[in-house]
């Protein structure tokens, strides 16, 4: 699952969707990926490497998070065109990836098409739903949001859509 804040910032351990707010690469000439800010896909682990390797290899082109952490955190939502670096569990910068579409929607209201682009092998929005709300009940993320913290069909969510821009950048 995608802890997109996703999200949450960038403070090593921390699980983030997207880091500090990305940051458009073309606005500023000569910006590299060391340059951007980063963004993290779930808790660093066996999660978070799959992610990125499914990033890396291009079946990843979309994530979801939760209003709920951008607000906890007075974090703006994305907008399309900011790019972040993707970070490996290791904390190395390995791709970089520019928002194409950011949606608010229900819980109950994700779609199919976001639900497959997620690369993670869902099959229905209903087995996408289970394995998200499996990782949003966490303990790691009731540690992050509060130990009753839940998620249900009103729940907003951000559905991100993204594309690699930078393959295989600052991987060793």
């Amino acid at each position: 699952m995608d802890r997109l804040k996703t999200s949450l910032c960038s403070a090593p351990g921390r699980p983030v969707i997207h880091g500090p707010p990305y940051r458009r690469l073309g606005s500023v000439p000569g910006m590299s990926l060391e340059d951007l800010p980063v963004v993290e896909f779930a808790f660093p682990g066996p999660l978070r490497d799959q992610l990125v390797a499914a990033i890396l290899s291009g079946a990843k082109t979309s994530t979801s998070g939760l209003v709920l952490e951008y607000e906890r955190e007075n974090q703006p939502l994305p907008e399309p065109g900011e790019r972040a670096a993707v970070i490996d569990s290791q904390g190395r910068r390995v791709a970089a990836i520019e928002l194409t579409e950011v949606r608010v929607v229900r819980l109950a209201d994700v779609d199919l098409r976001h639900a497959l682009d997620e690369g993670e092998g869902y099959r229905s929005v209903a087995e996408w739903r289970a394995g998200h709300e499996s990782f949003w009940h966490s303990a790691e993320m009731r540690a992050e949001m509060g130990p009753d913290f839940t998620v249900a069909d009103d729940t907003l969510v951000v559905a991100e859509r993204f594309r690699l821009v930078e393959p295989g950048q600052g991987r060793p």
